[in-house]
């Protein structure tokens, strides 16, 4: 599978109830290979595999993923933490079967790379600033998906 990685949680870790007292650590991060399709992956394993696996790409890079387990999500429990994708599917990686790469400046596929600004939400399933500034009070109390832009940063 080849993709621009166009989302990534922290490594997080979390008791492993199968050995008590020791500890497993997760990563998730969503890759898009068009306008219409991104898929959520995700990869449990130990400490050094997966801060290495999170050091090795960023936002915005194209990376191949070999060998991935392809698993039915949980739609529920699944999108509670990654963003909700089209497919009824996620990728798996695991450190003994699988590997990610990430492609080279010159390697990279324009086409890839414009699929990293385009909005993970239908069109008509937003509201942008100005509606809800105009609507606050009628939006109240409601979960809303919000499309804007950064237009500056400073502290």
């Amino acid at each position: 599978v080849i993709g621009v990685v166009i989302g990534k949680t922290d490594v997080k870790s979390f008791p492993d109830r199968k050995n008590i007292g020791a500890e497993r650590y997760t990563l998730g991060f969503t890759i898009r290979d068009s306008p219409t399709f991104f898929i959520n992956v995700q990869s449990w394993g130990r400490e050094e595999y997966i801060r290495s696996l999170s050091e090795s790409f960023r936002i915005g890079d194209c990376v191949t993923i070999e060998n991935p387990l392809i698993q039915s999500k949980e739609s529920e429990r699944e999108e509670k933490y990654s963003p909700v994708t089209p497919s009824g599917y996620k990728l798996f990686i695991s450190e003994n079967h699988s590997v990610v790469q990430t492609s080279s400046r010159y390697d990279t596929d324009t086409r890839l790379l414009s699929l990293l600004h385009l909005p993970v939400k239908d069109p008509q399933d937003y509201y942008s600033l100005g509606d809800i500034v105009a609507n606050g009070q009628s939006l109240h109390g409601r979960v809303l998906n919000v499309l804007a832009a950064v237009v500056a940063v400073s502290e």
